[in-house]
């Protein structure tokens, strides 16, 4: 048997290790605050009990979730140290300004295993809002500071957290294009996909199992149905010509693709698990950038068939198409919010495009970021935030802004270009 010779195949494993943490590193979003809300809820979180190391990092993200928000004020606790149990000193903790508060410890259930541990308390009304116990362990310490703040987040605010979701994104670093995910906070990244051809329109299904998303690495786009836990990839269109722009039906069995099989970009509705595809629109123009409304009845579309890009909507069941968007000569991509009320898309206002949002029942409509080039919009499951593709400096970065414009956010990494974002749902 020929061993290999360790002393030259180490440096070799160091360096292979070295470049995954650089590329590691600079895949992580990095995410900067630019707005807050107009009404911020003082809430302190406590140090909490347990081994200080652990504890520490553990309470650190649950305050960073509710800071990023933009909708908490963050009282000082001054290092005080309270677990579930501790007596609350109410008057105290209403002298520091907190209006909210919440304690726990880590500690060890009954099973052996680690358990993350808290309460939340209203200080004005000296009464406890609730609590919940996570298990969890040293690698799962941040998911489990997502959960206890997603619960505090509700608690206070009546709509679900969403720090417990994902973001997909690529990264275009060189001749690399990779395909991350990584938690809301850009924590916790790892490479989905590496290509060394375009990876364009990533779409989350609505379970959240798996990624559909344009690949060209047949030198044409196709669309790929990938599994996340298996890491099977499933061809799901390959038509002649282009397919691009996949979009879930709400029930995860269908998919609204763009095909040029038969001409001109039409829209096409296919099964999740392949097969012919049914069309749903056809003009003389292009129809690109299909989505379904939240409840499935309606596609809403982007098309020139009026003679400029304009966003449409067609019966998910076929029939008449409706325009939408009358403001303006460029509006694109259209994305309804999960309840359904308004469509965030992309307007051009001044030479500038810009993410805008419409109210559907009013057609009102607000620019709602301050930037100039952006792209690739995408809600955040509970409708509060979007996350999108802009431009800084000539480099691919991305911004979340609230669907009121106030709270602002820049995601970055320290290299490559970042493009092609996608929220994920609800984790289950």
């Amino acid at each position: 048997m020929n061993l290999p010779n360790t002393r030259r195949f180490a440096p070799r494993l160091l360096l292979s290790l070295l470049l995954w943490g650089a590329s590691l590193a600079q895949a992580q979003l990095s995410i900067q605050i630019t707005g807050a809300g107009a009404n911020q809820i003082p809430v302190a979180i406590a140090d909490f009990g347990g081994d200080p190391g652990t504890s520490r990092s553990l309470t650190s993200v649950v305050r960073g979730d509710l800071e990023r928000s933009g909708l908490f004020k963050l009282v000082d606790p001054h290092g005080a140290v309270l677990t579930e149990t501790s007596p609350i000193d109410y008057p105290s903790w209403k002298s520091l300004g907190a209006d909210a508060l919440a304690a726990g410890s880590l500690g060890t259930s009954a099973d052996g295993r680690m358990e993350a541990r808290f309460r939340l308390y209203d200080v004005n009304r000296q009464t406890q809002l609730g609590g919940a116990a996570y298990l969890t362990g040293v690698p799962q310490l941040r998911a489990a500071g997502h959960r206890i703040a997603d619960y505090i987040y509700e608690k206070l605010t009546g709509e679900r957290g969403i720090f417990s979701t994902r973001i997909a994104y690529v990264v275009k670093s060189g001749s690399r294009y990779v395909l991350w995910i990584a938690d809301s906070d850009g924590q916790n990244a790892h490479e989905a996909l590496v290509s060394r051809e375009p990876i364009i329109s990533p779409a989350w299904s609505p379970d959240g199992s798996r990624l559909a998303y344009v690949s060209f690495e047949n030198r044409k786009p196709i669309i790929i149905v990938h599994s996340l836990a298996s890491g099977k990839r499933d061809v799901l269109a390959n038509f002649k010509g282009s397919n691009s722009a996949p979009a879930w039906a709400p029930d995860g069995q269908r998919l609204a693709v763009v095909l040029t099989k038969d001409g001109s970009s039409q829209i096409y509705l296919i099964n999740a698990s392949g097969g012919a595809a049914q069309r749903l629109t056809s003009s003389a123009g292009i129809d690109t950038e299909p989505q379904f409304s939240p409840d499935g009845a309606y596609v809403y579309f982007t098309s020139n068939r009026g003679g400029s890009p304009q966003i449409y909507r067609v019966p998910s069941s076929g029939g008449n198409v409706e325009r939408i968007t009358f403001e303006g000569n460029y509006n694109v991509t259209p994305r309804p919010s999960p309840d359904g009320k308004s469509l965030a898309f992309i307007a051009r206002h001044e030479g500038r495009f810009q993410l805008s949002i419409m109210d559907l029942a009013s057609r009102q409509v607000q620019i709602i970021s301050d930037s100039y080039k952006d792209e690739s919009p995408s809600f955040a499951p509970n409708g509060r935030m979007i996350v999108m593709a802009t431009e800084v400096g000539g480099r691919g970065v991305l911004s979340a802004v609230s669907a009121d414009g106030r709270i602002k956010q820049r995601l970055s990494v320290t290299a490559g270009d970042v493009r092609e974002p996608a929220w994920g749902p609800f984790s289950k």
